[in-house]
């Protein structure tokens, strides 16, 4: 890995509405949003069921597991700009901004391939 790298993205190419459900079930979080297309609706957010954020972060999780076998993550901060809805394309991906102390620092990111971003933030992980 050198500064300026690119990761390699990791892609969900359609964000499944019944994986929602295991999250749901997963995550103890039972808010209709993310179950219920009429209860998305009638909070005026939209038509289709938003996943669950832990979930969109898990994305990103899996591409730096990906573009640094055998490192750990030692540090993630991110901010959630939009919602993933169900069918969307997702791809997460990032660049190295620094490498030091056998640590990669990476800004990181998730976009909806319709909407642009949907995450973005800083992640620090260990070199194997």
């Amino acid at each position: 890995m050198n500064v300026g790298d690119t990761l390699p993205p990791f892609r969900i190419p359609a964000v499944d509405p019944e994986a929602m459900k295991t999250w749901a079930v997963a995550l103890h979080d039972p808010n209709a949003i993310h179950l219920d297309r009429e209860a998305v609706a009638a909070k005026g957010l939209g038509d289709l069921v938003i996943n669950q954020g832990p979930a969109n972060l898990a994305y990103v999780i899996n591409m730096l597991r990906a573009a640094f076998p055998g490192g750990a993550i030692r540090s993630l901060d991110v901010r959630y700009v939009d919602n993933v809805f169900e069918g969307d394309d997702v791809s997460a991906g990032g660049t190295v901004t620094a490498i030091a102390d056998g640590q990669a620092t990476c800004d990181i990111w998730l976009r909806a391939v319709e909407r642009d971003l949907v995450i973005k933030g800083v992640a620090v992980v260990t070199l194997a």
